[in-house]
């Protein structure tokens, strides 16, 4: 192409010629080709992006929608479904229709399904991107519909079978004066100690457990009062203000010289109360839990999320605005904390005008 002209007549007479750029042509191929290479790499762009506590639920996801297939004549290997697109190819909105369906009757409670759906969706769409998936299907799998709220009340009402495992359809609920014991009825002895700090991060700072395993030693500044931490659900780094009762936890259990002198901040219990070296699981930290809520409350089940659960919904009703409780806990909507907090019991007393 040849560039093109224009002239024009300046102030004094003189002629002016402007020279424009003739405009560059892509040539096909170049653009196929960049086309081929996004397709090819769509999967693993994703995955890259997202944090490993996401990408493991998203395999545990598929490997349920694999067990399915499998259960309707489709063979497919789970870790493909993941990471080949061709794995997506030949899907049908009516196998995502009967997923779901098929869910339901095996148990699942209904925010799993509408989870697990959300994923197939998700690695549908990367499908469609890479060419494997007709963008007409993907329109129609993608309307496949999950559960609101009250549906998956008169869903549940209507079937045997409305959870799988032992985990709570609802949390344990917790009085001020319950979650007070919780944080100091201990003994003064390395085990309690650690138990009484255990809890005031619970109760008094909502973290979840895997961000309570992960609290190194370093993470606390005693002479201001504040610890920082990672929340790896949201890939975010949070510093807190430690509660009183959480302040006075960690000193007793950093002078006391029970916290380790370097890594991890928890230590696990052996059989008679003697900590480990350093370092307590998740796992560790969940039995201890249930433990502490049977010894100290007689209730069966406490869980570190009944513990989050109460944090949100204390500090909602002391006045927490939902902007603040949402930074606080470590959401990355609005819509999050509202699904822990309880609904006051007079619908407008929060409200100030």
């Amino acid at each position: 192409m040849h560039p093109e002209s224009s002239t024009a007549q300046g102030s004094a007479g003189h002629a002016i010629t402007t020279v424009r750029p003739a405009p560059v042509a892509v040539p096909d191929h170049v653009g196929q080709v960049a086309n081929r290479y996004a397709a090819q790499s769509a999967f693993a762009d994703y995955r890259s992006r997202k944090a490993d506590n996401t990408l493991r639920a998203q395999d545990a996801d598929l490997a349920t929608f694999a067990a399915y297939l499998g259960q309707v004549g489709v063979q497919v290997d789970p870790q493909a479904l993941a990471t080949d697109p061709a794995a997506w190819q030949g899907m049908t909105w009516g196998l995502v229709k009967g997923f779901v369906a098929w869910m339901l009757k095996q148990g699942y409670a209904v925010g799993t399904v509408n989870r697990k759906l959300s994923t197939v969706k998700v690695y549908a769409r990367l499908a469609a991107q890479a060419g494997a998936l007709d963008t007409q299907e993907l329109a129609l799998i993608r309307s496949v519909q999950g559960y609101g709220r009250q549906e998956a009340k008169r869903v549940d009402e209507r079937r045997e079978q409305s959870r799988l495992g032992a985990k709570k359809a609802e949390p344990v609920g917790l009085t001020a004066e319950q979650a007070q014991l919780l944080k100091t009825s201990h003994p003064d002895t390395p085990q309690g100690r650690r138990d009484a700090l255990l809890m005031c991060l619970l109760l008094d700072h909502g973290l979840r457990v895997g961000e309570i395993a992960a609290l190194e030693v370093t993470d606390f500044n005693l002479a201001e009062g504040v610890f920082t931490f990672y929340r790896p659900k949201v890939d975010m780094e949070q510093t807190h203000r430690l509660t009183p009762d959480a302040l006075r936890a960690v000193r007793a259990w950093f002078e006391s010289g029970d916290a380790p002198a370097m890594g991890p901040l928890l230590r696990g219990s052996r059989k008679g109360g003697a900590l480990t070296e350093a370092g307590m699981s998740e796992r560790a930290i969940t039995a201890r839990v249930r433990a502490l809520g049977r010894k100290l409350l007689g209730i069966e089940g406490l869980s570190a999320h009944d513990c989050r659960h109460y944090w949100a919904t204390r500090a909602a009703a002391q006045g927490t605005d939902a902007f603040a409780l949402r930074d606080a806990g470590g959401w990355s909507s609005l819509a999050m904390p509202s699904r822990y907090v309880e609904a006051a019991a007079i619908a407008n007393e929060r409200v100030r005008l």
